[in-house]
């Protein structure tokens, strides 16, 4: 079809409507192909490229589901109060008040205030990471030449900060992040221990506990030995739920996990939310 002209690039631009590719986010949501068998009304569905982005403002209560889709996809995290975005995952926090710091079912990802942003209720991986925060773009450029996000080797910084802008963010508000799918391991002597994958198809489902910003950079982790730039598609699924409640097990699991679920409700009570 000819595009040299206007019209013609019109034609050519509204014949690509309804057309998919492997790597897209489905609008809307509900349009989703195969949704989970678990899941109420889609609100997102994604599936994300090797060395790219995505992005999303979330309802509390809202469960998100990451799928490795082939093994070597590495979702890295970050999440903000929606509201409120200086309120903010703390990987510190999330680590040191669960005295845990290896992800996995059951683990709350705390911010600052000691509330929780999201509790992870599902994994079937079991290969993630609290330590290593993502990739930048001078590791990328010594390690694989360039680290640009226009690149074919993009840093994970650097996506963020492009997924940060479009929610009002600056490079600034970027705290270390946690990654899912490509673990690591701390060895005796204190080194750390790359693990990698679990294979195709492992997932986490993760539920939002508050009103969230969620940005995800699909890179690999900077641990990676690998010389080459290896990175899988990451599919990105959430539909609507409920938050976590008193007497769920998940909310009754550890002292330290209660009181920062009693810390959200008050806080989310003042407000006439919770």
């Amino acid at each position: 079809m000819a595009t040299a002209t206007t019209y013609g690039a019109r034609a050519h631009a509204r014949a690509q409507e309804g057309s998919h590719t492997e790597a897209m986010p489905v609008v809307p949501a509900s349009a989703w192909p195969a949704p989970p068998c678990e899941a109420g009304h889609l609100v997102w569905a994604e599936t994300v490229a090797a060395g790219n982005y995505t992005h999303k403002v979330l309802a509390r209560g809202t469960e998100l589901r990451l799928t490795d889709l082939r093994g070597d996809a590495c979702a890295h995290l970050l999440l903000y109060a929606a509201d409120r975005p200086w309120e903010r995952l703390n990987v510190a926090d999330t680590v040191k008040v669960q005295w845990n710091a290896y992800l996995g079912e059951g683990q709350l990802l705390l911010s600052d205030q000691g509330r929780v942003l999201a509790s992870l209720v599902t994994d079937t991986s079991g290969r993630h990471d609290t330590l290593c925060g993502t990739s930048t773009l001078v590791r990328n450029t010594q390690r694989y030449g360039d680290g640009t996000p226009q690149s074919a080797s993009p840093a994970g910084r650097e996506l963020f900060k492009l997924a940060a802008a479009k929610n009002g963010l600056e490079p600034r508000d970027l705290p270390p992040s946690l990654s899912f799918f490509q673990g690591v391991e701390v060895r005796d002597d204190g080194s750390l221990d790359f693990t990698g994958s679990a294979g195709p198809g492992g997932s986490v489902t993760l539920r939002a506990e508050q009103d969230v910003t969620v940005l995800i950079a699909n890179v690999p982790h900077p641990a990676d030995p690998r010389t080459e730039y290896v990175s899988t598609a990451l599919e990105v699924l959430a539909w609507r739920a409920a938050a976590t409640a008193p007497g769920d097990p998940l909310w009754e699991a550890t002292p330290e996990g209660r009181r920062a679920f009693l810390n959200t409700t008050e806080f989310l009570a003042a407000r006439g939310i919770a």
